[in-house]
């Protein structure tokens, strides 16, 4: 089955459309012929995708804080979603030691909210509930994190995450894993995500940008900290595979799945710097990492997708040089002046040709 046959004229409710992968989700759910109903507390960044890209054009824009259940509620109970994709959370570590009671009542409290709403619809609704690779207990080791590795966070935000996976196991168990029920959840965990539009404080590609327009040196706290750095498409696209499977069978009812970059595509913020500076004429950086004081941040976090693979025809698409050149071309024409819309629509249509090409079904 195609994606546009999975998502043609479906009410699609996505929780964050105004954030950076939620605006870039609604775009391509917008592509597929859906209908699209944004929730969000506002627009995150200035800057920001939502706006460069016109999402506002394409979703209905309802400004709710995720928190508040009895408005979430209302929400659902109109538009009668058929699928719902949750990714309103905070999504950032540092900010969670600044303010960790809202990173944890928006992350575990809000995707609460949603899963409570959805649990009084009479009618059949998909839930993909968007958690984090955050969410694994991080001991640091080399091979990759599996579905049934145990969960835990240091930090406020990975405890957060950590929770909303408690959260939603115990909706899962308590009311949807009957025969009678009309929800059928899939949880996603994703790694480090960067692409165009993304223009958050405190993450490694928005800092560089935002230095490198105004010819200025980037200060860089932890150069040598690895990541799996992945183009935003590539989360996303599992995100609708996942979500096209449940909508087919549940025998993945219930289920977790990693979605992140080929097992060989950990970078250091260092190595990923360098290869942004191909891209953009006279980029320079330093280290301050021995100058700031320092939180607690994971060195090393590596996904193992096999999962994805076998039960979902679904892998990463691009290799890390793809990924750094479609982020940094979309920032480039986005100082130009350029329509962000058409140039977000393109690169969606060239990563889903490039993972046809790949064989990917998913992608038909």
């Amino acid at each position: 089955m195609t994606l546009e046959h999975s998502f043609k004229g479906k009410t699609v409710l996505v929780t964050g459309h105004t954030g950076f992968k939620g605006s870039w989700l609604s775009v391509w759910l917008n592509l597929l012929n859906a209908n699209v109903i944004g929730l969000s507390n506002g627009i995150p960044t200035t800057p920001s995708n939502f706006k460069a890209s016109n999402v506002g054009s394409l979703v209905e824009d309802n400004r709710i804080d995720i928190r508040n259940a009895e408005d979430v509620r209302k929400v659902v109970q109109r538009c009668q979603p058929d699928v719902v994709f949750h990714l309103a959370a905070q999504a950032h570590v540092r900010p969670s030691y600044k303010s960790p009671l809202d990173t944890i009542t928006t992350n575990c409290v809000g995707s609460a909210n949603v899963l409570d709403a959805l649990r009084t619809l009479n009618k059949p609704v998909i839930a993909l509930m968007i958690t984090s690779d955050k969410a694994y207990d991080n001991m640091e080791w080399v091979w990759g994190y599996r579905e049934t590795d145990h969960l835990g966070g240091k930090d406020p935000y990975s405890a957060s995450k950590g929770m909303a996976e408690l959260v939603i196991r115990t909706y899962f168990e308590s009311f949807f894993n009957m025969p009678s029920s009309n929800v059928r959840v899939g949880i996603a965990r994703a790694g480090n995500v960067i692409g165009g539009g993304d223009w958050a404080l405190d993450r490694i590609v928005p800092d560089c940008i935002n230095a490198w327009s105004r010819g200025e040196i980037v200060d860089i706290r932890n150069p040598r900290a690895t990541r799996p750095w992945q183009h935003v498409l590539e989360p996303l696209s599992g995100y609708l595979a996942l979500s096209a499977e449940l909508a087919q069978s549940d025998e993945k009812h219930g289920e977790a799945f990693n979605f992140g970059p080929p097992a060989d595509q950990n970078y250091s913020v260092k190595e990923l710097i360098e290869k942004m500076q191909v891209y953009w004429e006279n980029a320079q950086w330093k280290d301050v990492s021995k100058e700031r004081a320092k939180l607690h941040e994971a060195g090393l976090l590596k996904l193992n997708c096999d999962k994805a693979l076998f039960n979902l025809n679904w892998q990463p698409t691009l290799q890390i040089n793809e990924t750094i050149r479609m982020t940094v071309e979309w920032y480039k024409v986005c100082y130009e002046g350029a329509s962000m819309h058409d140039f977000t629509v393109n690169q969606i249509t060239e990563y889903r040709k490039m993972a046809q090409d790949c064989g990917l079904s998913w992608a038909k």
